[in-house]
C-alpha cells in the first residue's frame, strides 16, 4: 500500500547540508518549519542542522564527540563513594555476607566485569588485583567531578591492535587476563593455643586482658592479676587484692611495656613496675569501679562507673590535681587514644561517643547514633582520623566516623553484641568480637566490609580482646574461663598502602 503523498510531504522534508542532505522530522506538534529553535539552529555558524542530530565540534587536531543534548549520560551509581551520601540507618549491611569473596566464581565474575569495561568503556584495566584495590580505596580518594549528568563522551585512548592478530579483544584486556591471580589468604578457624582462666568475669563493662609490647599478657582473674610470657609460657602472679576483697576490673600496659595499670572495683588504680615486681603508685579519686584504662605516654586515663574520666601524669606528685573530663551520663566503658596521641575517644553506657583533646575539658565531638552501650572503640592506624566503634545488644552495629570532619561513614549490622574492635597493624582489616547471641569472632576487610573469616569456639560472650605486638595474633577471653589464641592477620605489610583523603597533612611538604 502506497503512502499518501500529501501526508508523506508533511512528515518528511529534505534539506541541503554542508556534507550532503540531512533528514529532518517535521511532524506537527513537534517543530514547524518556522520554529524559532529550528531557525536559530540553521542560521548559526554551528554545523547543527537538526535538533535530533548530536552536535559535533570539528578541530584540525582533535575531535571531541558530544552525546545527545536531550538525553545526557548518567554518571556511575556509586553514590556512597562519589557524593559522600550517608546510608539509611534502616538499610544496614546484612549480617551474612556472601562467601563468594574468595571463590573462583567471584574471581571469574570480576574478570568478566573488567573485560567488559575494557572493551565497551575503554577502562584500560591491566591488572585485576590493582582494580580490586582501587575499588576499595575509592572511598578515600578526593572527588573530582560531582556532576550527576555529563554531555561529553569520554575519550578512549586504546592501543592499536595488530591487523594480523586473531584475538578479538584489545591488548589491555589480553594483558589483564594474563595477569596472575592473587591467592586468597586462609585463616585457621582453630585456635593455636588455649589457656584456662578461672574466675575470669563475665561482665561486658570490664577490660581484663591486655598484651604488652614486650610480649607479656596480663589477665585479671578475680582479685588477682597474672602475667603470662608468650616467649617462655611462664605464669607469675603480679598482685592479689583478696585481703581487701577488691576485685580487678581493668588492666592496661604502658606503651613501653614496663608498667601495668590495674583498676579495681573500689575506684583505685595501682601502677606496677614489672621489671622490679613492685607497686610504684596508687591513684585514687574515683568513687566507683574503673572499667577502662588508656595510656598516652606517661599520662594515664581512667574511666569509671561514676561517669568521670581522669587524666593523670604518673610522674607528678599526688598533690597536683588531676584533669577531670565530664560528659557521660552513665558508666564509661571504653577509652582509646588516637595513634598520634592527640585525641581520646570515650564510649559509655549512655550510647554516646565523645572525642577529647589534650587541652579542652569539654568534648570536641559527640556521636549519638548508637542505640546501646559503646565499649568497642578502635582508631585506624592506616587512615588519619578514622574511628570505628561498636554497640551493645540493642545496637549490634559497627560504625565508622571521620573525626576530622565529624561526619559518620559506613555502618554494618553484625547481628550480635559488639564487645571489642581492633585494627590490623599491616593491612586495612579489623577484627571484632561478639556476645549475644553469636559469641563469635569476625575479621572484616575495610572499606568493603566483607567478612574475611568467622571464628567460633567460645561458649560465652567474647568480652576480651588483645593483639600481639607483632600484629599477627590475637587473644580472646570469655565467660567460659578460657583464653584462646588465633592467627588472624598476615605479618607481611602491604607494599602499596591506601592513601587516605582524610589525612589533610599528607600533601604538605
Amino acid at each position: 500500500m502506497s503512502m499518501n503523498r500529501e501526508y508523506k510531504d508533511r512528515l518528511f522534508h529534505t534539506i541541503g547540508g554542508c556534507n550532503g542532505s540531512s533528514l529532518r522530522i517535521n511532524s506537527p506538534g513537534i517543530f514547524s518549519p518556522n520554529s524559532p529553535l529550528l531557525m536559530q539552529s540553521t542560521s548559526s555558524r554551528s554545523p547543527i542542522v537538526s535538533p535530533y542530530i548530536s552536535p559535533i565540534k570539528s578541530s584540525p587536531y582533535r575531535r571531541t564527540e558530544y552525546s545527545d543534548r536531550f538525553i545526557p549520560i548518567r554518571e556511575s551509581d556509586n553514590w556512597d563513594v562519589r557524593y559522600n551520601m550517608i546510608k539509611d540507618e534502616t538499610k544496614t549491611t546484612p549480617v551474612k555476607k556472601q562467601k563468594e569473596a574468595t571463590t573462583d566464581v567471584h574471581k571469574n565474575g570480576l574478570a568478566y566485569q573488567c573485560l567488559l569495561k575494557n572493551e565497551l568503556l575503554g577502562a584500560e584495566i591491566e591488572d585485576i588485583n590493582e582494580y580490586r584495590n582501587l575499588e576499595e580505596r575509592r572511598a578515600f580518594t578526593p572527588l573530582i567531578n560531582r556532576n550527576v549528568f555529563r554531555y561529553r563522551t569520554r575519550e578512549v585512548h586504546s592501543e592499536p591492535t595488530s591487523p594480523y592478530s586473531l584475538c578479538p579483544i584489545s591488548l589491555k584486556s589480553q594483558k589483564m587476563l594474563r595477569s596472575p591471580r592473587k591467592t586468597a589468604r586462609k585463616i585457621s578457624k582453630i585456635p593455636f593455643k588455649v589457656l584456662d582462666a578461672p574466675e575470669l568475669q563475665d561482665d561486658f563493662y570490664l577490660n581484663l586482658v591486655d598484651w604488652s609490647s614486650t610480649n607479656i599478657l596480663s589477665v585479671g582473674l578475680g582479685t588477682c592479676v597474672y602475667l603470662w610470657s608468650a616467649c617462655t609460657s611462664q605464669v607469675t602472679r603480679l598482685c592479689d587484692f583478696s585481703s581487701t576483697n577488691n576485685p580487678v576490673t581493668s588492666v592496661s600496659w604502658s606503651e613501653r611495656g614496663n608498667l601495668v595499670a590495674v583498676g579495681t572495683h573500689r575506684g583505685f588504680v595501682q601502677i606496677f613496675d614489672v621489671t622490679a615486681n613492685s607497686m610504684i603508685r596508687v591513684l585514687d579519686g574515683h568513687n566507683a569501679r574503673i572499667g577502662t584504662l588508656a595510656w598516652n605516654g606517661d599520662v594515664l586515663s581512667s574511666g569509671s562507673r561514676d561517669r568521670f574520666i581522669f587524666q593523670r601524669d604518673i610522674r607528678t606528685p599526688s598533690i597536683i590535681p588531676e584533669r577531670k573530663l565530664m560528659g557521660h551520663r552513665q558508666e564509661v566503658c571504653g577509652l582509646k587514644w588516637s595513634p598520634d596521641n592527640q585525641h581520646l575517644a570515650s564510649g559509655g553506657n549512655d550510647n554516646r561517643i565523645f572525642i577529647w583533646n589534650l587541652n579542652s575539658s569539654s568534648p570536641l565531638q559527640t556521636y549519638t547514633e548508637h542505640l546501646a552501650a559503646v565499649k568497642a572503640i578502635a582508631w585506624s592506624p592506616h587512615h588519619h582520623g578514622l574511628l570505628a566503634s561498636g554497640g551493645g545488644t540493642a545496637d549490634r552495629c559497627i560504625r565508622f566516623w571521620n573525626t576530622l570532619t565529624g561526619q559518620p561513614m559506613q555502618c554494618v549490622d553484625t547481628g550480635s553484641q559488639v564487645c571489642n574492635l581492633a585494627w590490623s597493624k599491616h593491612a586495612a582489616e579489623l577484627v571484632s568480637t561478639h556476645g549475644y547471641s553469636q559469641n563469635q569472632i569476625l575479621v572484616w576487610k575495610y572499606p568493603s566490609l566483607v567478612q574475611v573469616a568467622k571464628l567460633t569456639g567460645h561458649s560465652y560472650r567474647v568480652l576480651y580482646l588483645a593483639m600481639s605486638p607483632d600484629g599477627e595474633s590475637i587473644v580472646t577471653g570469655a565467660g567460659d574461663e578460657t583464653l584462646r589464641f588465633w592467627n588472624v592477620f598476615s605479618k607481611a605489610r602491604s607494599q602499596k598502602e591506601a592513601k587516605s583523603a582524610l589525612d589533610l597533612f599528607s600533601s604538605i611538604r
